[in-house]
Formats: C-alpha cells, sequence, structure tokens
C-alpha cells in the first residue's frame, strides 16, 4: 500500500530513530495522526525545542541545554575522577548504576579514520587541556569493548600518560563488541567497581 507524500514522510523519518523498523514507524505515524493527535503535537514541540536549545556541556560535552550540565556543576561530584565515555546514552547507563561519583567527558563517538572521526572531533585536546590542569587523579577509559572503543581508549590512555594521570580501565565482564547502552545494571557496577590500572 502507498501512503500519501505527508504520511510517508513521516513514517520514514520514525524510521531514522534507532530500533525502529518499516512496520513500527507506520503504526506509530498511524496512531499519532490517527488516534492522538495531541500528543503529535507535544511531540513535535518538544522536538522542535530540544533541537533549538539543546547544546553541548562546556565542561564534559554531553547533551544540556544548559552551558554546564548539571552533574558537573554538582559540589557532591569526586573532581579528581574523570570517566571516558562515547555517548550521552553511557553516561546515563553509568549513572543508573549509583556506583560512580565523579565527573565525565563524553566523546561523542570514537576514533574512526575511514569516516573523518580524528582527535578533533572526539574533543581530546579539550580532554588534554583538562588533564593538564591537574585536578584530575584518575582517568576511568569506560569506551565500548569494541575493536574502535579499544583503540580510541588506547590512544587516550597515552595522552593521560603524558600528563601523568593515572588510567584505569572498566573490569572484564562487558562483552566484547558490546555497547554500554545495553549493559544490565549489576554487570557494569561489577565492571565499574573492579576497573583495573592500566599500566604503560
Amino acid at each position: 500500500m502507498h501512503y500519501s507524500p505527508l504520511i510517508q514522510n513521516l513514517i520514514d523519518s520514525l524510521r531514522a530513530l534507532p530500533g525502529v523498523g518499516p512496520k513500527s514507524a507506520q503504526r506509530m505515524a498511524l496512531h499519532l495522526l490517527e488516534r492522538n493527535p495531541d500528543a503529535a503535537r507535544q511531540l513535535e514541540q518538544s522536538l522542535h525545542q530540544a533541537r533549538e536549545k539543546v547544546g553541548r556541556c562546556q565542561s564534559c560535552r554531553t547533551l544540556t541545554e544548559e552551558p554546564i550540565c548539571h552533574l558537573c556543576r554538582s559540589a557532591r561530584r569526586q573532581r579528581h575522577q574523570l570517566c571516558v565515555v562515547e555517548s550521552p546514552s553511557d553516561l546515563m547507563s553509568i549513572e543508573q548504576t549509583g556506583v560512580y561519583q565523579g565527573l565525565y567527558f563524553v566523546l561523542m563517538g570514537h576514533l574512526s579514520p575511514i569516516d573523518g572521526i580524528g582527535p578533533k572531533e572526539l574533543g581530546l585536546e579539550q580532554l588534554t587541556a583538562r588533564l593538564a590542569e591537574g585536578e584530575v587523579t584518575e582517568l576511568i577509559l569506560a569506551t565500548n569493548p569494541t575493536l574502535e572503543g579499544r583503540t580510541t581508549a588506547d590512544y587516550i590512555a597515552q595522552l593521560a600518560a603524558q600528563q601523568g594521570v593515572a588510567v584505569s580501565r572498566l573490569a572484564q565482564g562487558l562483552p566484547m563488541g558490546g555497547e554500554l547502552e545495553y549493559v544490565d545494571s549489576a554487570t557494569l557496577s561489577f565492571a565499574f567497581s573492579g576497573r583495573k590500572t592500566i599500566e604503560e
């Protein structure tokens, strides 16, 4: 069946979301248009506001509508620990465990020269400058246990060693090739509490 151009455009737009296939996108689109137009209007407003107002924290680079996010501003966080993650969803996965009370640095990806993603795109100059300030004494690498994640972690470990900052990595128990966002809280808590110091 062929839908009108506007309905098909809505379905195609919903398919851009991770984990949403053609049938799910079709159901969502028809539900919003047929049964819940108020929710459609609210979704439209929320997307517009988020697109216009959400940017990156000037300190950790996570998504926020404020210049400095609430975690970086918190006086309760341990400022000598800095955990490096690939994405805001990884940050939230760690926060949900309640085991870590330090600060974060969000790369917004991993090193991938073939895709044009190098140190500059990941904000590694900003990370190096932050380590040079001397406040951070432990850098915790929590990149995903994929080939790209490990390569990124190794590169960052070298940067930290040049600044004299101790580096640790989450303990084993995380599945190779997996992503932090999909790891259960118990496994992630164990990996965090059992992190290992990286010897250069």
